[in-house]
């Protein structure tokens, strides 16, 4: 069957001297049309009902801008300099890589390669990929075909529900010191992470509770975080607590040469970028312990400290006595229970404090999907 493509006029389709492809009307490929690029593209009027194949070929670069976004169906990329999104580009159904990039500008997000709720794509390698950013509109699970202008550094993104819309680039950069906006300080960390990655990292945005795969190659140097692979975690850099924190592990496969390792759930929005760690120990042997506490004013023991939330910011903590009754309570603890009741229940005497005795605790890591429970002994 013959393929064609159709092109319905509205102010009119003008060709700019062999150097752009101006669309101020409707362009429109219907099924099993085609349609092929070797030059610009300016797109002023609509290019988004479409049912064929757009594909963009050639030597050297092709560029996509105006003021509205097109809309493919079907979209295939053999362009050895590949082309570059100076407004967003969207497919409905499949990309096809095989050679060359689609380029976004890393400091502005807003501009993407967008798959919408049924896109898929398939071929992605080291040179044919996305050089920028990715969106997602209406999935749940998810493998971002992105990288850099070498290599293909995909992250995978399985969601407890459908996102509306996340957002992926990826950074062969130092997080220390990126190339488009402040940096995120390594040394800012918990103690219990003994180095975090200065050779590459992600961004990712999100609202929906997600998982992520994340993988490791001889470039990402991952011998110079540690020397046993069962420490290798994934660390995102906070927006609450302006620090890098331990985002949990929930698998891990490979070598110190290359690998992969999956979080526990969390919220993406709740965190500007994402790389490797390396634990001191491996994140499945963290544990709680009971506590003891003596507020005397001696410095010793003065108030409940608990390390371990260095890893979860967006922590909780109640304590309750041994009749049941809610005692202390506190949404991202940091060291603020001193003996005190904090909550409205029929305790006598608030302001001299509880009475010494043991009491009952609950601590819930939202980063890491985390739950403790144990038990507290107030002396006085």
């Amino acid at each position: 069957m013959k393929r064609f493509c159709y092109i319905l006029l509205g102010t009119g389709l003008l060709a700019n001297g062999q150097t752009a492809l101006y669309n101020s009307g409707n362009l429109r490929i219907h099924e099993e049309g085609q349609i092929g690029f070797h030059t610009n593209l300016i797109n002023d009027g609509p290019f988004d009902e479409n049912l064929g194949l757009t594909g963009f070929y050639g030597t050297e670069l092709i560029t996509i801008s105006g003021a509205l976004s097109p809309i493919l169906y079907d979209m295939e990329l053999l362009n050895d300099r590949g082309v570059q999104l100076n407004t967003s580009l969207a497919v409905t159904n499949n990309t096809s890589f095989m050679v060359g990039d689609i380029i976004t500008p890393r400091a502005s997000p807003g501009i993407n390669y967008n798959f919408l709720q049924n896109a898929t794509h398939l071929g992605e390698n080291n040179s044919s990929k996305v050089e920028g950013y990715a969106m997602i509109s209406g999935k749940q699970d998810f493998s971002f075909p992105v990288g850099d202008v070498t290599q293909l550094r995909p992250l995978v993104i399985n969601s407890n529900g459908s996102n509306a819309i996340a957002l992926c680039a990826y950074f062969y950069e130092d997080p220390n010191n990126p190339s488009t906006f402040p940096g995120f300080n390594t040394a800012i960390k918990p103690r219990s992470i003994f180095g975090i990655s200065t050779t590459e990292f992600w961004r990712l945005e999100g609202s929906v509770l997600s998982r992520v795969t994340l993988s490791w190659n001889p470039r990402s140097n991952i011998s110079s975080l540690t020397g046993d692979v069962n420490s290798i975690t994934i660390m995102g850099w906070s927006k609450s607590a302006d620090q890098w924190v331990n985002l949990g592990r929930e698998t891990l496969a490979g070598d110190l040469s290359q690998g992969i390792v999956s979080s526990a759930p969390f919220v993406p929005d709740d965190y500007e970028v994402l790389t490797f760690g390396s634990a001191d120990e491996p994140e499945e042997f963290l544990t709680l312990d009971n506590f003891y506490l003596s507020p005397n004013g001696d410095g010793v023991n003065d108030f409940l400290e608990i390390p371990e939330l260095e890893q979860s910011p967006n922590n909780s903590l109640e304590i309750y006595d041994r009749r049941g009754l809610k005692v202390f309570q506190m949404i991202n603890y940091q060291d603020e229970f001193t003996g005190i009741s904090n909550v409205d229940n029929m305790i006598l005497n608030r302001e001299i404090g509880l009475p010494e005795g043991l009491y009952f605790y609950i601590i819930s890591m939202d980063d890491l999907g985390l739950e403790f429970q144990g038990f507290l002994f107030l002396e006085r």
